[in-house]
């Protein structure tokens, strides 16, 4: 099932995980993707690889989407390589660990920075060109700490809740433009962490899965190409937990 033939995406933080399988995801589909990353160059090479050699079209790009002027060129790039714009997935995100007390504003606007007023910038930019096509979708990723909270992590929880308001912001403002705008929440995902983050998370600690075991990336990809093609047209403005069941809302 290619039932995104013809269409164009931007995957943001799409050199491993969960953007990895995202990417993955949509061109299998049949969307030419952009996998964007903002140091990764050898894992969003490897991605856009791998997809041209599954038959897809695929470019990888570093960009800063803190930058304005980068994102616009991002933007600029993409629709150069493929002719248009349809789909935008605002996955890129940090997820560093302070206590409060130790917590600096550069920490704060640092992460604040990346998470929300990234994905921001993206859609911004991308706002012109997901109207052209006619069926413009734009997937946020959040994350599970947004509804249960964490420890160590202040900065994190209130974007990732910001992305949760954002997202319902724009669905009502974008819905006369044709444009549905959701978030995908993933919680305990089996991924690779840095070598800068190699503890694990205390609130992975706390929570258990219903189903008993963690999620796979691909369980959230498909969630996402779900919403990005044709069968997600009456989806707008809505939060999905692909989490096991660890959370209840």
């Amino acid at each position: 099932m290619r039932e995104l033939d013809g269409l164009s995406a931007i995957v943001t933080g799409a050199a491993k995980n969960i953007g990895r399988a995202i990417a993955l995801d949509l061109a299998s589909g049949g969307a030419s993707v952009a996998v964007v990353t903002k140091s990764d160059m050898d894992g969003a090479n490897s991605v856009a690889a791998e997809i041209v050699a599954q038959g897809g079209k695929a470019v990888a790009l570093q960009t800063d989407i803190t930058d304005a002027v980068a994102v616009k060129r991002m933007v600029e790039e993409t629709v150069g390589a493929f002719g248009r714009l349809d789909i935008l997935v605002n996955n890129a995100g940090v997820r560093p660990e302070t206590p409060m007390q130790d917590m600096t504003i550069a920490e704060w606007r640092g992460v604040m920075g990346v998470i929300l007023e990234g994905a921001f910038l993206c859609c911004q930019a991308a706002l012109p060109h997901l109207e052209k096509g006619g069926q413009g979708a734009i997937v946020n990723i959040g994350g599970l700490t947004a509804y249960t909270g964490a420890a160590h992590r202040a900065h994190v929880v209130a974007a990732k809740a910001g992305l949760d308001g954002l997202t319902k912001a724009l669905a009502v403002e974008l819905a006369p433009r044709g444009i549905t705008v959701n978030l995908v929440s993933p919680g305990l995902i089996d991924t690779v962490r840095g070598k800068s983050s190699t503890a694990v998370p205390d609130h992975h600690k706390k929570h258990a899965t219903l189903v008993g075991r963690r999620g796979k990336p691909e369980e959230v990809s498909s969630m996402v190409r779900y919403l990005a093609g044709p069968n997600g047209r009456y989806l707008t403005g809505q939060t999905v937990h692909v989490n096991g069941g660890v959370f209840l809302p």
